[in-house]
């Protein structure tokens, strides 16, 4: 048996496939069925060690981009798009898996389209309150759709809403417990100050990132701050933040990090009163699993479309409160921050409401469905 993954560049498409490769594994070794052979078609490893770690074999699988606004790279990239579904037509002929399943993002139309050509069974898992483009057209050649909020159903075509579920998204397994034994001591956080703890995504959040330097000192008067930077990131922000705090009596609270290994996100995850994030879909739905009060701060929609959707969704819930880029202040920030940790009955009240949004067997009922469909095509 063998299953083909394939998705766009970012961790929001990548980390659920390392979920799901991992439940997958799981249940093959549980049920003593024949470890089947697992590939990534995408043109980038995005984390060689996760793929090396989950027996996942990569694929390069060459794909343009269709940006949302005018630029001549958008010809280009059609024609990258073609050569790239050449590719994968190529490569799904030689290794023929049983099984495609699409996480979305530019990456995953090549092979998306190689693999209807060739008959092969597609599943899509969109991540989003809001299908990016890539899945809606994966979604016309699928056999399942998977979808994690319900406000997703409504954008795909109605000749293919008896084929979708629910199943929330998948989250790799070590961010599905959180470690406090030891966190404050590990982190090197001061004891009886409340904590923030700071994501943007992947990569980082410029636009996050200055609000934050721009009241640190506001918020080390009150609360420990980490803050991961992302790597591109993490020199300019020791800089600056050296600057702005130099001399101040509690500069030790502040905690600046590139990127935040599965041991310190454990841990940080386990001591934080409250989460500043963006709205990526997996993002939500660890933050969910975690059951921590949220102030979201998603990708403006002339970037990225999904976002604000998904914070705007999950904030109904009352589990977050939401500040939009374009309003996005030094001072708003640190007042909303403060508002959360100096009001306990509020933040019980918004991680109370974070409960039940993300279901931790997501993984495992993609795998058993995956596998059902991929032993199905075997025989």
């Amino acid at each position: 048996m063998t299953i083909a993954f394939t998705g766009g560049g970012t961790g929001g498409h990548f980390y659920p496939i390392i979920a799901m490769a991992e439940a997958l594994q799981d249940i093959v070794r549980e049920e003593h069925l024949i470890e089947p052979k697992l590939y990534f078609l995408s043109p980038s490893e995005f984390d060689r060690r996760a793929l090396f770690e989950n027996s996942l074999i990569y694929r390069y699988v060459p794909a343009g981009k269709t940006r949302r606004y005018f630029s001549l790279r958008n010809i280009f990239d059609i024609f990258l798009t073609f050569i790239g579904t050449v590719q994968a037509t190529i490569t799904l002929f030689r290794i023929y898996p049983d099984i495609i399943v699409s996480k979305g993002g530019y990456g995953s139309v090549p092979t998306v389209l190689a693999a209807h050509l060739l008959h092969i069974p597609i599943v899509v898992h969109e991540s989003d309150a809001k299908p990016g483009r890539a899945n809606l057209l994966a979604a016309k050649f699928a056999k399942k759709i998977a979808i994690s909020f319900e406000s997703s159903a409504a954008y795909f075509p109605k000749e293919v809403q008896d084929k979708i579920a629910r199943t929330g998204i998948p989250i790799r397994k070590e961010l599905m417990r959180i470690e406090a034994e030891g966190a404050r001591q590990y982190l090197g956080l001061e004891a009886g100050v409340p904590t923030v703890l700071v994501l943007g995504g992947s990569q980082g959040a410029v636009k996050i990132n200055d609000a934050v330097l721009s009241t640190l000192t506001n918020l080390v008067t009150f609360a420990n701050v980490i803050h991961q930077t992302g790597r591109a990131n993490i020199k300019d922000v020791e800089a600056i933040s050296t600057t702005v705090l130099k001399d101040n009596p509690n500069a030790a609270r502040y905690h600046p990090i590139d990127y935040l290994d599965q041991v310190s996100m454990q841990r940080a995850a386990s001591v934080a009163d409250v989460v500043v994030s963006r709205a990526g879909a997996t993002s939500i739905a660890e933050i969910g699993l975690w059951k921590k009060p949220a102030i979201l701060i998603p990708i403006p929609e002339s970037i990225s479309h999904d976002q604000r959707n998904n914070a705007y969704a999950y904030a109904e819930r009352g589990a977050a409160t939401v500040i939009d880029e374009e309003n996005l202040s030094p001072h708003l920030l640190a007042a909303e921050i403060e508002r959360i940790i100096k009001d306990p009955a509020l933040a019980k009240k918004m991680g109370a409401a974070a409960d039940g949004f993300t279901d931790p067997d997501a993984a495992r009922i993609l795998a058993r469905q995956i596998l059902t469909i991929a032993l199905a095509h075997e025989l």
